[in-house]
């Protein structure tokens, strides 16, 4: 089975379509599968589901896409470092689930591993509990969430063989893991493709069974917050 394609078009041909659902990697600007999100942002897709922590920035990762219109919902924990994102929820023009960050992850674990629910005390008491289901364990009170299955999954990982083992860098691990396995198709971006047997077996981070189209490219290494002390 092919898995590595020589672009992001080519990687996401057919796979598009619109009022899809798609669950991205990354944090802040940490592991953003920015090459294919530039590629959706080509294709003109539209009326698009996002679950991503935060959406990136304003011209980087998801915030292209918000600019753009072509997103309908995210699903997100993190909405204040995008003015696009914060002024589209705050005027009506986006529909928003809010998520906490370790919900959102494992939401996304859960459906990857045949999970269709299951119960967490975090955000009970608040907007996040409306309309799900209550229950007391032990004398605590908790909330279900429903696991996550989403149409497709774009990552970004460090290294990949042809066979698709990934191995991500330090903090780009970040939700990139959980969202390729929820995902029914998931398309990986990798700074470096290796060849098979290479990779310790110790060191993958997620097995190629998970992955099923690569493509390697350059990368942009941004900074999201840089502060630095005044010249002397």
């Amino acid at each position: 089975m092919k898995k590595i394609y020589t672009n992001a078009t080519e990687a996401l041909d057919g796979l598009l379509h619109d009022g899809m659902f798609i669950a991205a990697g990354g944090f802040g600007l940490c592991g953003i599968p920015e090459l294919l999100l530039d590629a959706i942002k080509d294709a003109g897709t539209k009326n698009l589901t996002f679950a991503s922590n935060n959406a990136g920035v304003d011209d980087f990762g998801i915030g292209i896409l918000l600019q753009t219109k072509q997103v309908k919902k995210m699903i997100s924990s993190y909405v204040g470092e995008n003015a696009e994102f914060m002024r589209q929820y705050l005027s009506g023009e986006l529909e928003l689930e809010f998520n906490p960050q370790g919900t959102l992850a494992e939401r996304m674990r859960a459906g990857g591993a045949g999970i269709p629910g299951f119960y967490t005390k975090t955000g009970v008491g608040t907007v996040i509990a409306e309309g799900k289901d209550h229950r007391d364990f032990n004398g605590e009170t908790y909330i279900m969430e429903e696991g996550m299955i989403a149409d497709l999954a774009i990552i970004k990982a460090w290294k990949a063989d042809a066979t698709g083992n990934l191995v991500f860098r330090k903090t780009a691990r970040n939700f990139n893991a959980p969202a390729a396995t929820c995902g029914k198709v998931c398309v990986v971006e990798v700074e470096e493709i290796v060849p098979v047997g290479s990779l310790d077996p110790d060191t993958i981070h997620l097995p190629g069974i998970y992955v099923h189209r690569i493509i390697q490219g350059t990368h942009e290494k941004r900074i999201e917050q840089r502060t630095t002390r005044p010249a002397a």
